[in-house]
Formats: C-alpha cells, structure tokens, sequence
C-alpha cells in the first residue's frame, strides 16, 4: 500500500529540485516506490572533501533531500515538513561515480516522521547510514504553527 499523499512522477520531483542545493550537488530522483523514495548524486567535485572522499557533508544533503522530499509526499494542501534532526555513520568511503540513497519510513505520525536513509556506493555496498526526523506543518491564517 502506498504510504503518498500527493501524486507525484520523478520528472515532477526532479522539477521542483532546480535552482537549489538539490540541483548544485547533481541529485536526481531516480525510483518512486509505494513505500520509499530512492535518489542519486555523483561523487565528484561538488561532492569530494579534499582528500578526494565523497564528502559527510554531501551524504547528510543527500540524505535530508530524499527525507524531507518524502515526507512532502506523504503531506497534503498546505501542510509540509521541516527537519528536527539529523544523524548520520559513515561506514565506507566513495572516491568516484555515483551514490544511491534508499529512504524509507520508520513512522509516519500526525506531528512527526522519522526517516531511514542508506546511501550506497556503485558496488552495492552500505556507505552511509543516516536517521531523519521531520515536524509537519500546517499553516493557519497565514501564521505557520505546528501541527
């Protein structure tokens, strides 16, 4: 059963990411599930620390995109989330081509979401793992409260 409560394609998606950070790290949306969200970044430039590594850094963007896209999806009229907290273990190292990052929920709640996000690198093999929660939120005469 499909956890999204807006319609959505990966071109809408992918769309709705240009002219943000989503865009300058090179993440494309690549698989929309019933129940997760999958999305790709390249290990490059943008991307490397100066050690030549796929940067923490670009593994948290890439695993707050995919969350905070996700439960976006699972959101309806005005409502939206915003993150609380991030975390996320390093277990491997990417020096080149791409990461893939596989999200899914762990709850899905009237007030908040919790995320489990898994980046891997092209062989298949964990390189991060990393947990979000959201707060929804909902606008009420234009002052924007929590849900």
């Amino acid at each position: 059963m499909a956890i999204w409560k807006r319609p959505a394609s990966l071109e809408q998606l992918n769309q709705g990411s240009l002219g943000c950070m989503v865009e300058h790290v090179g993440i494309r949306f690549t698989v929309l599930h019933d129940d997760g969200l999958e999305a790709t970044m390249p290990v490059d430039s943008r991307t490397r620390q100066p050690f030549g590594l796929l940067h923490g850094g670009a593994s948290v963007v890439l695993a707050e995109s995919l969350g905070s896209m996700a439960g976006y999806l699972c959101t309806t009229g005005e409502d939206y989330v915003v993150g609380l907290e991030i975390n996320a273990n390093h277990v491997r190292a990417a020096r080149e081509g791409e990461v893939r990052g596989v999200c899914r929920a762990l709850h899905l709640g009237r007030s908040h979401q919790v995320w489990q996000i898994d980046i891997f690198d092209r062989e298949n093999r964990l390189c991060c793992t990393s947990r979000l929660t959201t707060a929804v939120m909902y606008a009420d005469d234009n002052a924007f409260r929590r849900r």
